[in-house]
């Protein structure tokens, strides 16, 4: 067994198809797929049901893929520990984030890594706070940045708090609350609210707030992205938000009130607890990150 043809494996299960997965190898069909029926034979199993329309993984395929998987992450970790070891930052970064990380200027510091560092490929995923917890705990993601409510912390993983923000509501300019130097919940829960969905970290911060008060609301909208389908709802007065203060001037066309008992949104960055590739603690030293005097880190409960 190869790791080659664990790397053709993975790639016809992303893709679906033998031909787009021998393009995205660089490689002939025909040498794709005879590594694979070698690797079928080997293992005593098809991986792949094969018809003229589709392919997709047989019950053993699904059991083998997640194992190619690990064994692909490990063989570019150790090449990436070596190439450290002498002094050179090499192989991937997987950085995650939800859309209103306010904290950390992301882009600004993937511009400085990349000048820094030109040979660590870069992936970048926008998620919600609790899924990227959980890539970051299964490795899939090497460091996240989220949003929790102050009444929660990222379990299983190694975190650093970054910011601490309470929640501002956000209006549309003409809204009768415009103006107003700063609304309460109770008035709020008047209102009609869009808001992520049902679950979420940032839905739970409101949630919770107005659950604490003895409050309902209606959430009406529900979107999995803020900018720029919530900011849109709210500027043509379909809807009310609360969003992080430090975030909400970034929208266009809307209005901010401060919310005298609103909720706090804590920021984190966090990577994993059983160790961090050599790319990702080099990105968070030019994030600032990792080297923020007086702050240790801390671990979320195992």
């Amino acid at each position: 067994m190869e790791l080659q043809q664990m790397r053709y494996v993975v790639a016809v299960a992303e893709t679906n198809s033998f031909t787009r997965a021998a393009e995205r190898c660089l490689v002939v069909q025909s040498a794709l797929s005879h590594q694979i029926a070698r690797l079928e034979r080997e293992l005593g199993a098809r991986l792949f049901e094969r018809t003229s329309r589709r392919v997709r993984l047989t019950p053993a395929g699904a059991a083998f893929l997640p194992a190619a998987r690990q064994c692909l992450d490990a063989a570019e970790r150790a090449a990436a520990e070596v190439a450290a070891a002498v002094g050179e930052v090499r192989g991937r970064l997987v950085l995650g984030l939800i859309p209103t990380v306010a904290a950390v200027d992301v882009p600004g510091a993937l511009r400085d890594f990349r000048r820094q560092h030109p040979q660590v490929h870069i992936n970048l995923r926008v998620g919600a706070s609790n899924d990227l917890v959980e890539q970051v705990r299964e490795r899939v993601v090497d460091v996240a940045f989220l949003g929790l409510p102050d009444t929660a912390r990222p379990e299983g993983v190694a975190a650093r708090e970054l910011a601490r923000d309470r929640l501002v509501a956000v209006v549309a300019p003409d809204h009768p609350l415009t103006g107003e130097p700063a609304v309460d919940l109770r008035r709020l829960s008047s209102e009609v609210f869009v808001d992520l969905p049902a679950g979420t970290a940032g839905r739970a911060q409101s949630d919770l707030a107005f659950s604490a008060a003895g409050l309902s609301r209606d959430v009406a909208f529900e979107v999995t992205t803020v900018d720029p389908l919530m900011a849109r709802l709210v500027g043509q007065g379909l809807a009310v938000a609360m969003l992080p203060s430090a975030y909400a001037p970034q929208l266009a066309g809307v209005a901010t009130i401060e919310v005298t008992d609103a909720p706090t949104r804590v920021e984190y960055a966090v990577w994993s607890a059983v160790g961090r590739p050599p790319a990702a603690t080099a990105f968070l030293a030019v994030a600032g990150i990792a080297g923020i005097p007086g702050t240790p880190e801390t671990r979320g409960a195992e």
